[in-house]
Parts: structure tokens; C-alpha cells; sequence
């Protein structure tokens, strides 16, 4: 089971640390292992969320989610994504992107670095909404029940997530605005990109998230329908626009995965810079790091890790709203990565212990008392 879903992703670590070398010697092997150990560290919360949306899926999808979500992760977020900020920020060509990327790095690096505060506000918004909205439902297992009950509660409000996304954004700016009217005020016009990137950050997770959530609920409503009534669908030849349906429900939550995996790539691209600006290598370490990121969720998928600990998901959309936080704060303070990455690990790690608790607690309490009531004892978490 471990060797056929990792299979790829050790094919793929092998032959990219033997590019590694033939390209630029160990030098260049231990910069590509670094990144690829640094893109896995970051993204673990990814792979835990990713999970939980694609277990709604067939394996026909879950393949498409290896095979062309690996070419979109690897080569259009760490590879095509760095060049084409560069392309924007510069206003220059792509081909001329590509030359500046390979023949002057330290300018390279500058661009990118440049374009830091527009990219982390829309990854940060984006991330943010995912957050919010998963606080603020009403859940029948909580795991931090004296934050998670009340927050409940306010999220009967309306629109309550985009009014909070939008007033963090609103002080992000202002503050971005202020300190540089300080220093000079040579990025005060930074500070309108920042609310733009923001704003579209959030209209992307509202546009994206919504249709995905639209058509899977669709899809719930039509296998009620076609459960109860089967044997006369099947009579009048109403089963395909359910099987249409459920391609529309797939593609839309497939596209969910993609923009948010791209949205989690944000701080492994910005990071890598502190490593090396060699766009090669880059693709390399944080293309491998992605392949595991994928299989890690495919793995959890198969095993039915989220159904056995069922905190875990609670613990990676804490890690979620503390990058969207990291990234906000990125915009104007610099933020070791080592801190990013521990954050999301440290997290997800309690989640799982608290997991591990629960379970030992249902255990015990088997023989003593209806499973009905061991349940509303544990399920709510701490």
C-alpha cells in the first residue's frame, strides 16, 4: 500500500536529486533535498485539508488529482508562477522573464521579492475565508469546544467570515500604507495592490468555493432522488444528467484543490528564495516536495486517517489560519520560514493526540456505557 501510493513520488526524488547533481554537483543535490524537506514541512496542513475533499471523490478523479494536479502543482505553481509574477512586476515578456530567471538571478530575485505583498495578501485572504468558514459552522465533533462552540454560535450571522476577511484586510493595507508614508513613502502605492490582491483573493474563494459547494451539494440531492427512486429512473432514462452532475461536482472540487494548494504554495516559493534564486533548482526541491504532498493525501484518503482521528482536520484549518495570519504579517515583517513550517506541524500534532486521546477514551468506556453516550461525552473534543 505504501510503495503504490509513494511509488512516483520516490521515482520522482530520485531522479530529481540525480538532475540536481548533474546540473550543479552536490552543491546543487543537498539545495534541492533542502527544498523539497522545507516544501513538505509547509504544506503537511495542505495535505490533511486536501484529503478531507478528496475522499468525496471516485479514484477516477483521485488520479486526475496525481497526474494533471501534479503537472499544475509542480510545473505551473514552482516553475511557471515565479516568471510570470516576474512578467507582470517588470512588464516585460515571458521568454524575457525566463532569460532574466537564467541569466541574472540576483534581479530575478528582487522581482519576485517585490511582488511578495500582493501575492502573500491574495494567499492570505484565500486562506483566510477557508479558515473562517470552517469556524464558524456548527459541528457535531469539536476539538477546542470553549472556542469552537461560541464561535458556532456568531456564525449564524450572516456573511459574518467576509465581513472579518475584509476588516483584516482593510488594517493590513492601512498599516502597509502608514509604514511606508513613514519611511519615505516609496511603496505607498504598494498599499493599493495589497487591498486589490486581497479583494481578489477573497472573490476567487467565494467564486471557486461556492460552485464546488454548490454542485457537491447537488450531487447529495440527486443520489437521495435516485436512491429512492432507482428502478423508475432507470425506466425513463433520467440517469444521465446525475452522472453529468456528479463530472460538474468533481470538476468544480477539483478545481477548489488547485487553487488552493496554489494559495498554500505561496510561502514554499517566497521561502525557497532564502535558499537559492536558481529558478532550476527551485522547480526541483519544491517540485518533489510537492509529489509527496500528493501522495500524502491520497494516502490519508485510502487509509481513512481522517475518519479514525477526527481532529485532524480540526488541526490543519488551525494551521490554515495561522499561515493566513503568517502571510498577512509577511506583507510588511519578514517571518522565518522554520517558524511557518512548525507552527502548521505543532498543530496538526496536538490535533492528532487529541485524536489518539479520543479514541482510548471510546475504547474504555466500551462495555460501560451505549455507544450513543460514550459518544456525547468525547466527541467534543477539549
Amino acid at each position: 500500500m505504501l510503495l503504490k501510493t509513494f511509488g512516483w513520488s520516490f521515482a520522482i526524488t530520485a531522479l530529481g536529486l540525480a538532475a540536481a547533481a548533474a546540473y550543479g554537483g552536490w552543491t546543487a543535490f543537498g539545495i534541492v533535498a533542502i527544498l523539497a524537506v522545507l516544501e513538505i514541512s509547509l504544506s503537511f496542513d495542505n495535505a490533511v485539508v486536501n484529503a478531507g475533499i478528496l475522499k468525496k471523490m471516485n479514484a477516477f478523479w483521485q488520479k486526475i488529482f496525481l497526474t494533471i494536479g501534479v503537472l499544475i502543482a509542480v510545473f505551473g505553481m514552482r516553475l511557471v508562477f515565479p516568471v510570470v509574477i516576474v512578467a507582470i512586476s517588470a512588464k516585460i515578456g515571458p521568454i524575457d522573464a525566463v532569460d532574466l530567471a537564467l541569466n541574472d538571478k540576483d534581479k530575478y530575485q528582487q522581482l519576485v521579492t517585490d511582488a511578495h505583498p500582493s501575492i502573500a495578501a491574495f494567499g492570505g485572504m484565500f486562506l483566510l475565508m477557508i479558515f473562517l468558514d470552517f469556524i464558524f459552522e456548527d459541528r457535531d465533533i469539536q476539538w477546542l469546544r470553549w472556542i469552537e462552540r461560541p464561535l458556532a454560535k456568531l456564525g449564524k450571522v450572516d456573511m459574518l467570515s467576509v465581513c472579518i476577511a475584509l476588516i483584516v484586510l482593510l488594517i493590513t493595507s492601512m498599516t502597509f500604507a502608514v509604514h511606508a508614508h513613514q519611511h519615505g513613502g516609496g511603496h505607498v502605492d504598494k498599499a493599493q495592490t495589497v487591498l486589490v490582491s486581497g479583494i481578489a483573493g477573497l472573490i476567487t474563494y467565494m467564486i471557486v468555493g461556492g460552485l464546488s459547494g454548490y454542485f457537491e451539494d447537488r450531487l447529495e440531492d440527486e443520489e437521495e432522488r435516485e436512491h429512492e427512486a432507482e428502478e423508475e429512473a432507470e425506466r425513463s432514462g433520467k440517469q444521465k444528467p446525475a452522472i453529468v452532475l456528479a463530472g460538474q461536482a468533481a470538476f468544480f472540487m477539483f478545481l477548489y484543490l488547485e487553487v488552493l494548494d496554489a494559495s498554500f504554495s505561496f510561502d514554499g516559493v517566497i521561502g525557497a528564495f532564502a535558499i537559492t534564486n536558481d529558478i532550476v533548482l527551485m522547480a526541483l526541491g519544491l517540485g518533489i516536495g510537492a509529489m509527496y504532498v500528493r501522495s500524502l493525501t491520497v494516502y490519508l484518503v485510502r487509509q481513512g486517517t481522517l475518519d479514525d482521528y477526527v481532529y485532524l482536520e480540526h488541526g490543519a484549518h488551525y494551521a490554515i489560519g495561522a499561515l493566513a495570519v503568517i502571510l498577512m504579517v509577511t506583507i510588511q515583517y519578514e517571518i522565518n520560514e522554520v517558524i511557518t513550517g512548525l507552527v502548521g506541524v505543532v498543530l496538526i500534532a496536538l490535533s492528532f493526540w487529541s485524536s489518539v486521546r479520543r479514541n482510548k477514551a471510546l475504547a474504555d468506556a466500551e462495555g460501560k456505557a451505549p455507544a450513543s453516550d460514550e459518544k456525547a461525552e468525547v466527541s467534543s473534543g477539549v
